[in-house]
């Protein structure tokens, strides 16, 4: 018998319930994109036909997950469910003190106002709005500092998010006095979902070491990061997965979380870290925002179904699907002639629409263009993720993104192929029509963390 593997992607999972999703016409899409003032973050859910403008919370909760709610125990201090969940998390991420918050932001959030402040300078491979904002807001200065490859949309570098060590070298010894910790996210969402080696967390961890400096993670899509050291670092083939998560963990001294994302959760997050006082300081900061530290923001039903979904995440069998059929996506896409981000990532594939939309200048924002083109032609949300949402100066001058990318990040467990087979379709249509697309102005935005609430109208 022929043992060679087969090639259509099958998923190792079976529909349990279904919901349904409201086709409307290009007529109808132009009418709902002029009343959300052409952001796709305004546009109400039940007019989007395949939602890719996150992965977060977005997807799909297991059998298992749904089981494990009804164990959740609501009392306000020391639930059972807590204790669930630490164990869980710490099964992976074996850190002395586990904060739950209701999500990833609030993490930022706590830590930063524990360790920000004016003067200081936190590094990272790349920040997410978020995280910058957060940095940002404390009066901190936030530094990227991802490898050159990680800012070329084309490279085939197998570990784009890494960091530029020589870089952090740098910024340390001209400023290790500011510099209150080194962040390292994996994977690298803002560069296009691309994964840091465990060779390079090694050397990451070796400086902080030498200038005395606290390493902490963003770690939201820790399980896909460890899938593709994996599979693209030499000596980790044969690893199991859990045991690739738990040597990044054991290289950090904290971490923040957003579980709605590998985590396989619809809210959550923590907060976590081996320092006995800046645990202390955090709870106390997380009473006055977040809830009591065995709660933290979320119902005891959320923290057993988190517990779950850490059990899931790490599972081969999930993971090589998940890895697998974002790749069909993204390799679709190339053999079209899209311009995407190479190699593709974990959780989305990134369309450059710079290269996509080159007559638009970066201030005309050929991100946004792109992205609502692909709603009015086929009902589908994105995400732009380039001088909209990073252009804007903390000086309040704006100046162009290093890349403008649009993102269709995929969610978990939700979407079958023949969701991404038309996705595929609406991006072939985008492309034939890219050289005509107008550019877009800015009519309204707040002072920060602008992409989710500014109007735009299109430049005629």
């Amino acid at each position: 018998m022929d043992d060679a593997p087969f090639t259509t992607i099958i998923e190792p999972f079976r529909i349990h319930s279904v919901e349904p999703l409201t086709m409307t016409t290009r007529a109808e899409r132009q009418d709902h994109l002029r009343t959300a003032g052409y952001n796709l973050f305004q546009l109400r859910a039940q007019h989007v036909l395949i939602d890719l403008l996150t992965d977060s919370g977005t997807g799909a909760m297991s059998r298992d997950q749904w089981a494990a709610i009804q164990h959740g125990d609501e009392s306000y201090a020391g639930s059972p469910s807590y204790y669930v969940f630490v164990d869980a998390v710490r099964e992976l991420f074996p850190f002395e003190h586990v904060i739950p918050v209701h999500q990833g932001r609030a993490a930022e959030k706590i830590l930063f106002s524990a360790l920000g402040g004016a003067g200081k300078v936190v590094p990272n491979n790349t920040h997410f709005d978020t995280t910058r904002a957060n940095v940002e807001a404390s009066g901190a200065s936030a530094v990227d500092l991802v490898i050159a490859e990680g800012r070329d949309p084309v490279s085939d570098h197998p570990f784009k998010g890494n960091m530029d060590l020589a870089a952090l070298e740098a910024l340390l010894a001209a400023r290790a006095d500011d510099v209150p910790c080194v962040m390292v996210t994996i994977t690298n969402n803002s560069g296009g979902g691309q994964p840091v080696s465990l060779e390079n967390l090694r050397g990451v961890r070796e400086i902080c070491d030498r200038y005395g400096k606290p390493l902490y993670l963003d770690a939201c899509r820790f399980a896909e990061n460890a899938w593709f050291i994996r599979e693209r670092e030499e000596g980790q083939g044969d690893r199991d997965v859990s045991d690739i998560v738990r040597e990044i963990s054991g290289l950090a001294d904290g971490m923040t979380m957003s579980a709605k994302k590998d985590p396989m959760g619809n809210i959550g997050g923590w907060l976590a870290m081996n320092d006995d006082d800046l645990a202390q300081r955090c709870r106390n900061t997380l009473i006055l925002t977040e809830g009591f530290p065995t709660y933290g923001g979320l119902a005891g039903r959320d923290l057993e179904a988190l517990a779950q979904g850490l059990r899931e995440v790490v599972q081969h069998d999930y993971l090589r699907y998940r890895i697998r059929s974002t790749a069909y996506l993204g390799e679709a896409l190339v053999k079209l002639g899209v311009p995407v981000l190479t190699p593709i990532g974990g959780h989305a594939v990134y369309i450059d629409a710079r290269a996509l939309a080159p007559h638009l200048s970066p201030l005309e924002y050929p991100g946004q263009a792109v992205a609502v083109a692909l709603y009015e032609l086929g009902g589908i949300r994105s995400c732009e993720i380039g001088t909209v949402m990073f252009g804007r100066q903390a000086d309040g001058t704006e100046q162009p993104a290093s890349m403008e990318l649009v993102r269709l990040a995929i969610p978990r467990r939700t979407y079958t192929q023949s969701h991404i087979d038309y996705v595929i379709e609406v991006c072939e249509r985008l492309a034939a029509v890219a050289p005509s697309l107008p550019g877009y102005r800015i009519t309204s935005e707040p002072p920060v963390l602008r992409h989710f609430t500014a109007s735009f109208e299109p430049l005629r």
